[in-house]
């Protein structure tokens, strides 16, 4: 039973939501606010990282990135802005929940979220009824593609590499994950996942899914 899929890890953004604050959406709110993009993007590049890994806060991120001079508008509004960027892919959270109770699955989140919009996301769209715990990188202070981030996934979850496939819609990623022994799966639509997960003996009941 050792070789036996028992877990998933799923990425968040470009999975189950858009993503929380990606390039589409920072020159988006640049243009709403008329902001400097090339500026914003620099001084963004500089902070984030640390942002994502829960080093220092949004209003923090937000002072360094944008409010480092006088504007004509508040921090609260342009938070409201970037939470608002955020959209569902409810066919793609529903085909997880259906694998998850058909086969008796754990689900971990193992993704690049900053800790106020992680937790935003988590609450709007009821994540844990599909998520059981999240390995946040705003939680454990690393980021993907850093090695450790799956170690310590796998750790907690308490299961062997081939004992899991790994979804994520950036490759780069899932070769990392692939190093160590785990099934990993390239997202792009949901059709193609649900193929590449059968391929993998992870039988699925047809009828039970919607690719509408």
């Amino acid at each position: 039973m050792k070789n036996k899929i028992t877990t998933l890890f799923l990425d968040i953004g470009g999975v189950l939501l858009s993503d929380g604050w990606g390039h589409n959406f920072r020159h988006k709110a640049a243009v709403h606010f008329n902001l400097d993009i090339p500026e914003m993007e620099a001084r963004h590049k500089l902070f984030f990282a640390t942002y994502e890994e829960g080093k220092i806060t949004l209003a923090e991120y937000l002072k360094r990135v944008v409010f480092y001079r006088n504007r004509n508008f508040t921090p609260e509004s342009f938070r409201d802005f970037m939470f608002a960027q955020t959209t569902s892919h409810p066919d793609m959270i529903n085909f997880i929940k259906k694998l998850k109770k058909q086969h008796g699955l754990q689900v971990v989140a193992v993704s690049n979220e900053a800790r106020e919009l992680n937790e935003f996301r988590i609450q709007t769209f009821h994540l844990k009824e599909v998520i059981d715990f999240f390995i946040s990188s705003c939680y454990v202070h690393i980021r993907k593609p850093d090695v450790e981030m799956f170690r310590l996934a796998l750790d907690i979850a308490c299961v062997q590499p081939e004992q899991v496939i790994y979804i994520d819609d950036v490759e780069l990623f899932t070769e990392v994950a692939s190093e160590l022994g785990i099934k990993s799966i390239h997202h792009i639509d949901l059709i193609s996942t649900s193929n590449h997960i059968k391929s993998m003996i992870l039988p699925i009941e047809e009828n039970e899914f919607s690719y509408a």
